[in-house]
């Protein structure tokens, strides 16, 4: 009952007149991050870090930190939510999350169920977000100390198991999907070296010496590669202007998005408990889950509602997952946490496992705040699901001007590099031709955001055991992640043979 009655303390502190209208700004804003592609979370709350400071200079130390916190993390959840809207919309990806929406949701978009694919989004974002909380109120403890047990060679086999689950986003071909996640990994790879320092395939220029930025190819692939198909193609299907149906969705939508959106919050949110591992991977092993368990895979990137539900909570519920690694133990679980661990330093707050007996007033009216952060972002987002869905009835020759400059702004806004618009370009005809030939583009975007992580976390792990490979399968989790990787390889193989041997004796 301790936790329920801390959790009504944060209410009093999140329900002040102040903290209501920084939490309301807070996602207002995040909302729009979400929306322009190359922004994301982290530039969001990195960008309004002084602002807080400014607006909370007058108030106590303890509820000038609580303000900024919930204003920060407003803006958090507020962006990961807005990302699925220009992706739906437009095939272009607010941010790295949202990658995984754009496969269906832009395919429900052009089927003119727009309204519908929105509305679930924001429903299945809301309830992540609750779910997670509520995990998060009386799980945080025992959670906190399962991450401790999470090493190099454990991150190391789940990452593994991430790049051989991508078969399930490989679409008719497995061996083209595993083309496409070696392509990406390879990718990975160009930039100095972390540990060695060593400069790999940059050939002298100095644009490639941090390596190629993520969202610049992901936004090239999918929106850049959709406006090359409809002006080389003259694609007559984008040529007529598509009309929105129903905007809220039908009863056998939400029939069908319940179990996703339920499937998705819970992975959601325990692969965000795990420092590093993030919202985006947390949307692709739910879209594969999703996959796998439905009974018409087949129908999965052409326009199936359990592919918006599902990624759409699983990245929100990540979110919430992450707080806890921070609050708890005080280790960000990614690069936007690592942000609000800075705000809190900034505020002489340690964040730990002290945290809550220190500061009670911050620790839990921010959690109270996310609650009310949630309802906001409902209430804000469900009326403007019709104004969002009317965007995909502008003409063409109006609407692809609108994804190239948004595309453009975003990718500029990263990193102020002309060489980022011109691998923008070139990635959106890579993405054109990859389409065009039925090579999926989402192992490659899987394989680009695994690849440093699956290195370092390699290399990390043999630092401990000083070169011995051994590691890997001695540890319990790691080898219990290798297995299922195998298996996710070999079992579909052994019943495809299988298959093919009954057919044979059939007709022998």
């Amino acid at each position: 009952m301790s936790a329920l009655h801390y959790l009504a303390d944060g209410f009093l502190i999140a329900l002040q007149w102040q903290n209501l209208i920084y939490a309301f700004i807070g996602v207002l804003i995040g909302t729009a991050v979400g929306v322009l592609p190359g922004i994301g979370p982290m530039s969001g709350v990195a960008l309004l870090m002084p602002v807080t400071a400014s607006l909370t200079a007058g108030l106590p130390p303890e509820m000038a930190a609580a303000s900024a916190l919930i204003l920060l993390s407003g803006v958090y959840y507020g962006a990961m939510y807005g990302g699925s809207t220009t992706s739906i919309l437009l095939n272009t990806p607010g941010e790295s999350s949202s990658v995984v929406t754009t496969l269906d949701g832009y395919q429900l978009a052009r089927q003119g169920r727009a309204g519908a694919a929105l509305s679930i989004a924001a429903i299945g974002s809301f309830v992540a977000g609750i779910v997670a909380l509520i995990a998060l109120v009386f799980l945080a403890d025992p959670l906190s100390d399962m991450a401790l047990q999470f090493g190099p060679a454990e991150y190391f086999s789940l990452m593994l198991l991430g790049l051989c689950a991508v078969s399930g986003l490989g679409g008719k071909s497995m061996t083209k999907a595993l083309m496409m996640t070696v392509l990406g990994l390879l990718l990975a790879t160009i930039g100095i070296d972390n540990v060695s320092g060593v400069a790999r395939f940059t050939y002298d220029i100095p644009d490639l010496y941090q390596g190629l930025e993520f969202l610049t190819i992901a936004v090239g692939l999918f929106a850049l590669g959709e406006v090359f198909k409809t002006i080389l193609e003259r694609d007559q299907s984008a040529q007529e202007i598509i009309k929105v149906g129903r905007i809220l969705p039908s009863k056998q939508d939400l029939k069908e998005s319940v179990a996703p959106i339920a499937r998705g919050s819970l992975l959601g949110f325990f692969i965000g408990v795990l420092p590093g591992a993030g919202a985006t991977l947390a949307s692709f092993f739910s879209y594969i889950l999703e996959k796998k368990w439905s009974k018409h895979p087949e129908r999965f990137g052409k326009g199936e509602i359990a592919g918006v539900a599902a990624p759409e909570s699983a990245n929100n519920a990540a979110s919430g997952g992450a707080m806890i690694p921070l609050l708890t133990l005080g280790i960000p679980g990614s690069g936007t946490t690592a942000i609000l661990m800075g705000a809190l330093l900034m505020y002489n707050v340690q964040p730990g496992p002290l945290l809550f007996s220190d500061h009670p007033q911050i620790a839990w009216g921010l959690i109270a705040s996310m609650f009310i952060g949630n309802l906001m972002l409902l209430v804000l987002n469900m009326p403007l699901v019709k104004l969002f869905a009317k965007i995909i009835e502008t003409p063409p020759h109006f609407l692809l001007p609108m994804i190239i400059a948004i595309s453009v702004f975003g990718v500029y806004a990263v990193q102020i590099s002309t060489f980022d618009l011109i691998l923008l370009v070139l990635c959106g005809l890579a993405g054109y031709f990859l389409n065009k030939n039925d090579f999926p583009l989402a192992p490659l975007v899987l394989g680009l955001v695994l690849g440093p992580m699956i290195e370092n976390n390699m290399r990390r792990a043999l630092t401990t055991s000083n070169g011995d490979f051994t590691i890997f399968y001695t540890k319990p989790l790691s080898a219990l992640f290798l297995v299922c990787a195998l298996a996710w390889l070999v079992v579909p193989l052994v019943m495809k043979r299988r298959g093919k041997t009954v057919v044979i004796n059939e007709e022998a």
